[in-house]
């Protein structure tokens, strides 16, 4: 992979880079793995706003999932 190249990530690009690049740098891979965060934690990773946990929370809830309570 070059240093121009982006790696492929699960995340919706709707979540917007600076959100992807903050999952990804926090370790999360896959969207179950939110289910062991809450809302409140998942906000405090620089780059992921409002607008980014409320497209992954309807993901969640598509999938019969929700973040950890």
């Amino acid at each position: 992979m070059s240093a121009t190249s982006t790696p492929q990530t699960p995340w919706p690009k709707s979540i917007g880079r600076p959100a992807t690049n903050a999952l990804t740098e926090a370790g999360y891979t896959h969207l179950e793995q939110l289910t062991q965060i809450s809302e409140k934690d998942l906000l405090k990773l620089h780059g992921v706003g409002p607008r980014a946990v409320g497209i992954l929370r309807q993901l969640l809830v598509e999938r019969g999932l929700s973040f950890k309570a």
